[in-house]
């Protein structure tokens, strides 16, 4: 919550008569994206006023405390600041649908280059061979050329081998995303029962691309936090209070924790704040003035709000919850902040009410990283309270404090380890004459038509000088459950994780270091501050500079002998050895974002496993998704909960909205939503990665089929005279695309999946094969191509062969041409059906169901359009009565159908098996283990029946082996699947991925890539 106030001038305004007669003018700053900047002048009754931030409603804004306002409209439409942030709608489409259209283009090239084929064949025997017929096979009226006759038989031809361009393909691609957006709805995993809030498939349409994301940007507070502060620790006077000590004082180790301290003393105590170090209790009895100094500093130096529903029962309406949290603690240990007006705040002391006297706020801000207030106590005394980042505030101390300073500094050490954010606190007595001077040159200051905030600033940064230390804060900003986890398995997956946050640059290195996101263990943290286009240029040079050295120094004395262009920089620079993370404000990044840095920015950040952003405008966080799409072709997801994150949300391939605390408009503007930032690992990792397995094996199967469908006519318009004549007859081809073969792809389209949910979730490194594309490419698309022209072959040529010889039962010659096309349709039903059972991974009765079904309809279709009843009814249409009867009858046909498929799926098989065991994938040998697994099982449910003879008697319940307790202890089983995944990174399919993935992220040139680089190294 902010605070907006009024001006004191108008204030006085609120009835409609006085307002009526308002004839002020207000000369401000030009439209812009500044959220937390606006200086204007109110120029009135012949007096000008000056008007800040403070003063502004910005759109978007809820009024809270106050039942109404009368405003001025300063900026309107898209000149608001809001507007200004917002990136424009753009329609979102996967780099599958962008692939698919591509290959449709090509398809149809491909279709009309067989119709010129064609029609040049039909031409040519027109003219060679057709001639000599004219007698009993004339040309049709109108065609009196060969040439003509091609022209005619083009068109024909383009008509009957259209079903090679899948039109049906996109119909079946939306009903199979529907289905897996259906599955993200229904999953109950991904369910909030506290909220009550399901996981919600906004889009249809990118659900395969959340199997493809390599970059996270993510908001901070609500996102990764709960947006919930907790008062934890506290130094005061050089005493640390916080720690949880057992009953003889010492420090209690974890699930050793007492009761709370007890505040029943306290009517106003908030009934849900909890603090476990009862000294600092007995402090404030004892009657301490540091500790009564220290509570009452947080009591007063703060813009919280109060509210009083009823006696004794306070609601405190905070900025930020940081500022609620400690007033909160203030409240419960004595120091109870009651209520304020603009000029006073009363607060009660150990039950004891006192008003002082607000003199000034000095408003915090990123530069100050500060907030004081002036205030003077009732016996006259001005005192200024001071709270702000121990960077700034450890500088402006008096001298005297040194050796207090040094062990509050260490304090505040161990609190930021622990991953707290603190506050320093101090306090400054003033005199009268020095303030009332002062206060005369702050209103000066304040009413300056040109630079008004650098004269404000230095006085402000006059009175903070020489300050006493109190003690300092650590507030815990509770991430959300799961956090760490998630982070840690999208790490190993190899998802670069960036944080784009408002926060300022402590706060959100803090949570970097609390999600596991910083270790002590980094190499370097990279803190990029730099105010001009110099500095920030050569920061980001000198962080470049260091990865580099520190790689070479690493590689046993071998260096690059050939300087690095610019366009391989970043494919070594990712490839360097040692972890890194780069912290980069705003105001360093405005200028990083320029066109002519951007690249040294982007190459510097990619080579980082950590990349943090603080005090970032919700333009800039879009503008860095931007960047990343631009050079690194890779998918982004974009995931935040509040306003200032729609338009990073919008901007990336795939937006995640959180539905928080902060309401719902990142929920609205996003893709995908949910309540909890853990649930993004079972998104991307279970639904993701089988939403890109699934349509990748859909779109294989699905160009497979047609080609293999349609190339039987390509081959028989060499053996009919290239006449248009079609091998199938015409209903089979009306029926084979929407009865035969549709349901059961859309089954495993819909349904299919490698290896189970926790498996997905074991081993992150299965997400592999989506970043990198190999499941569905232009290769895929040609290798499934190929399989189809080849299965046209042979379904063309062994019937063809049989039948140029063969003959009935009864000795009569078999080769007729109703004969031929059962033969060949019944030989393609069955060929892709073994085939789609073959592509099936995971069976399921649904699966059983379409695939033998279609097969049986098949044959009952078949068998009703040879029926008698039918040429009764239609005699015109169904006229070869009983030929499918008498052709499958002949075992010569069930011989030529099943050699067929034996040599159509064969070297599928063949193919299949050589590669499972020479070089597996890494989830061939998941489903592996996961088998040796069930057998071990099955095994040991043997040996426990047999050993359950003799005694029943035992005093020890459990079946654990030896060594498993030093195991959990040694914290090894932790790591998540590590040992797993180690343990396959010996075998060849442990390498082959990161060989791919070197190879998509270098250059063209064989030269620029990191593989090739390292071969050179190695020749030096």
């Amino acid at each position: 919550m902010k605070v907006r106030q009024a001006i004191p001038v108008t204030s006085e305004l609120g009835d409609t008569s006085k307002l009526a007669g308002f004839d002020g003018e207000v000369i401000c700053e030009p439209p812009n994206n500044k959220l937390d900047k606006f200086g204007g002048t109110l120029y009135w009754k012949e007096n000008k006023y000056p008007l800040s931030n403070q003063n502004m409603l910005l759109r978007g804004c809820v009024l809270r405390n106050t039942e109404w306002c009368f405003g001025l409209v300063i900026f309107a439409g898209p000149d608001t600041k809001l507007m200004q942030n917002s990136g424009r709608t753009k329609f979102k489409r996967t780099s599958i649908d962008r692939l698919m259209n591509t290959l449709v283009l090509w398809i149809f090239g491909f279709l009309v280059c067989m119709g010129v084929i064609l029609a040049i064949g039909n031409a040519i025997w027109e003219h060679e061979v057709g001639v000599c017929f004219q007698i009993y096979l004339p040309w049709d009226e109108g065609v009196h050329s060969a040439f003509f006759s091609g022209f005619l038989s083009f068109w024909s031809y383009i008509i009957i081998l259209n079903t090679v361009v899948p039109i049906s393909l996109y119909v079946s691609v939306e009903v199979i995303r529907l289905g897996h957006s259906y599955f993200i709805n229904w999953d109950k995993k991904m369910y909030c029962a506290k909220r009550r809030t399901p996981a919600e498939a906004r889009t249809t349409t990118l659900n395969e691309e959340l199997g493809q994301v390599e970059y996270i940007f993510s908001d901070k507070t609500g996102t990764l936090t709960q947006n919930i502060m907790v008062f934890s620790k506290c130094s005061v006077n050089g005493h640390s209070y916080g720690d949880v000590q057992d009953m003889l004082g010492h420090k209690a180790e974890l699930g050793e924790r007492p009761e709370p301290v007890d505040f029943s003393f306290n009517p106003l105590a908030d009934p849900r704040f909890q603090f476990w170090d009862p000294s600092l209790l007995e402090a404030i009895k004892l009657g301490d003035p540091h500790v009564h100094e220290f509570f009452r500093l947080l009591s007063l130096c703060h813009t919280v709000m109060s509210e009083e529903k009823s006696e004794g029962e306070l609601y405190y309406k905070a900025q930020s919850p940081d500022e609620g949290a400690l007033v909160t603690a203030a409240r419960n240990f004595g120091f109870v902040f009651r209520s304020r007006t603009p000029k006073t705040i009363t607060v009660h002391e150990l039950g004891r009410a006192i008003t002082y006297q607000l003199l000034a706020i000095l408003d915090f801000n990123n530069i100050r990283k500060r907030m004081s207030v002036i205030v003077r106590s009732p016996e006259g005394k001005i005192r200024l309270y001071c709270k702000g980042a121990d960077t700034i505030l450890l500088e402006r101390l008096h001298p005297v404090n040194q050796d207090l300073t040094n062990v509050t500094t260490d304090h505040l050490n161990e609190y930021a380890g622990e991953g707290l954010r603190t506050l320093v606190l101090a306090y400054k007595d003033l005199e009268e004459s020095y303030y009332e001077e002062w206060s005369e040159r702050l209103r000066r200051a304040s009413s300056a038509p040109e630079a008004r905030e650098d004269r404000l600033a230095q006085l402000y940064d006059e009175v903070e000088h020489d300050m006493m230390l109190l003690g300092a804060t650590a507030i815990e900003d509770k991430l959300q459950q799961g956090v760490p986890e998630t982070i840690a398995i999208l790490t190993l997956a190899n998802i670069k994780i960036w944080v784009l946050t408002g926060d300022k640059q402590e706060t959100a290195v803090n949570i970097g270091y609390s999600c596991k996101m910083l270790t002590d263990d980094m190499t370097e943290v990279f803190v990029v501050t730099g105010h001009t286009v110099l500095e920030v240029r050569e920061e980001l040079r000198k962080a470049r500079e260091k990865m580099m050295d520190a790689s070479r120094s690493i590689s046993n004395g071998f260096s690059y002998q050939e300087k690095l262009s610019s366009s391989k920089l970043t494919s070594v620079l990712e490839a360097i050895a040692g972890e890194y993370a780069l912290v980069i404000n705003g105001h360093s990044l405005a200028h990083a974002l320029e066109a002519d840095m951007e690249v040294e920015f982007l190459e510097t950040a990619c080579a980082c496993k950590a990349v943090i952003c603080c005090r970032v405008t919700p333009l800039q966080k879009a503008q860095v998704v931007e960047l990343v799409k631009k050079y690194k072709k890779a998918v982004t997801l974009a995931i935040g909960d509040g306003a200032n994150d729609v338009s990073m949300i919008k901007t990336a391939h795939i937006g995640v909205g959180i539905s928080g605390q902060e309401g719902i408009q990142a929920v609205l503007a996003s893709d995908y939503s949910f309540s909890q930032f853990k649930f993004l690992q079972r998104l991307l990792l279970v639904h993701g990665r089988w939403s890109y397995l699934r349509m990748c094996k859909f779109l294989c199967y699905f160009f497979y089929k047609n080609f293999a469908f349609t190339m039987v006519h390509f081959w028989f318009g060499f053996f009919c005279g290239f006449s248009a004549q079609t091998v199938y007859d015409q209903y089979f081809i009306t029926l084979y695309n929407i009865v035969y073969t549709s349901l059961p792809v859309l089954a495993m389209g819909v349904f299919d999946q490698d290896v189970p949910e926790q498996r997905s979730m074991e081993y992150p490194k299965l997400y592999e094969p989506g970043q990198l594309n190999l499941l569905f490419n232009k290769r895929e698309f040609f290798i499934c191509i190929a399989q189809g022209i080849y299965t046209s072959v042979l379904m063309f040529f062994i019937p063809y062969g049989v039948f140029a010889d063969a003959t009935r039962d009864d000795g009569a010659q078999l080769a007729d041409y109703q004969s031929f096309a059962v033969t060949v349709a019944t030989s393609l039903v069955i060929v892709v059906s073994v085939q789609i059972g073959l592509d099936t991974g995971f069976w399921t009765a649904i699966n059983h169901f379409f695939i033998w079904g279609s097969l049986a309809t098949y044959f009952a279709i078949l068998f009703a359009m040879h029926s008698d009843g039918l040429f009764q009814m239609f005699p015109n249409q169904f006229r070869f009565v009983g030929n499918a009867q008498n052709t499958l009858a002949q075992p010569t046909v069930w011989l030529t159908i099943a050699l067929t498929t034996v040599v159509c799926i064969m070297p599928v098989v063949a193919f299949r098996f050589l590669k499972l065991d020479l070089k597996p994938e890494l989830s061939d040998t998941v489903r592996y283990t996961q088998l040796v697994r069930k057998k071990q099982k099955t095994q040991h449910r043997c040996m426990r029946r047999a050993g359950r003879v003799g005694s029943r008697r035992s005093g020890y319940a459990f079946s654990h082996q030896e060594g498993f307790g030093e195991l959990i202890m040694s914290g090894k089983n932790m790591r998540l699947s590590s040992l797993a995944l180690s343990s396959f990174s010996a075998r060849p399919s442990a390498g082959w991925i990161e060989t791919l993935r070197k190879k998509k992220g270098s250059d063209s040139s064989t030269a620029g890539s990191p593989s090739s680089a390292a071969s050179k190294t190695l020749k030096v």
